[in-house]
């Protein structure tokens, strides 16, 4: 990994563990680690599961946009397509 992209992550990090900390004086170092990772965690899984959800509709827009295409020039058709 590059030392930017290392600093990116370290900075995204230490932002998650300051929201735990200003959430709730009480916690830990090792809790404050733990929810931290859980928060992470939680935004990986839904940046996943947005772009799983965007890469099928763009494969159902995809084969949409084929089949219309075929229906509009069918093979063996006379036209020049």
């Amino acid at each position: 990994m590059a030392p930017e992209e290392v600093c990116r992550v370290a900075e995204f990090v230490n932002e998650k563990i300051a929201e735990i900390v200003t959430a709730s004086k009480s916690v830990d170092t090792l809790n404050t680690a733990i929810l931290a990772l859980l928060n992470v965690g939680e935004a990986y899984l839904r940046l996943r599961d947005a772009a799983e959800t965007r890469e099928e509709t763009l494969n159902t827009q995809l084969q949409e946009l084929v089949a219309r295409l075929e229906a509009a020039c069918p093979e063996g058709s006379s036209h020049d397509c």
